[in-house]
C-alpha cells in the first residue's frame, strides 16, 4: 500500500525543482522506501533531518535510504 507524501516532506521536494523531478523519476516503491523513512522519526528533529537527508540523498543520486531495513508495509 503505498504511502501518501506528508505535507512536510512534499514541501521540501516541492521546492527544488531538480529534486521535484528526481522525486517523480523514482518507483511508488522507492518512493514509499523514503515516506517510510521519514515516518518512521520518533522525534521531530529527528524528522527533520530526513527530511533533508531525502532531499541530498536524491540529489546525490541514490534511490532509497542507506542503512535502512526497508518499509515494513510491503
Amino acid at each position: 500500500m503505498p504511502h501518501k507524501t506528508p505535507a512536510d516532506l512534499s514541501k521540501h521536494l516541492n521546492s527544488d525543482e531538480r529534486i521535484k523531478e528526481l522525486w517523480g523519476d523514482l518507483t511508488p516503491l522507492a518512493r514509499n522506501e523514503w515516506i517510510c523513512w521519514v515516518l518512521s522519526a520518533r522525534k521531530p528533529e529527528t524528522r527533520q533531518r530526513r527530511i533533508e537527508r531525502t532531499c541530498k540523498d536524491l540529489n546525490a543520486g541514490k534511490r532509497r535510504p542507506c542503512c535502512w531495513p526497508g518499509c515494513p508495509h510491503r
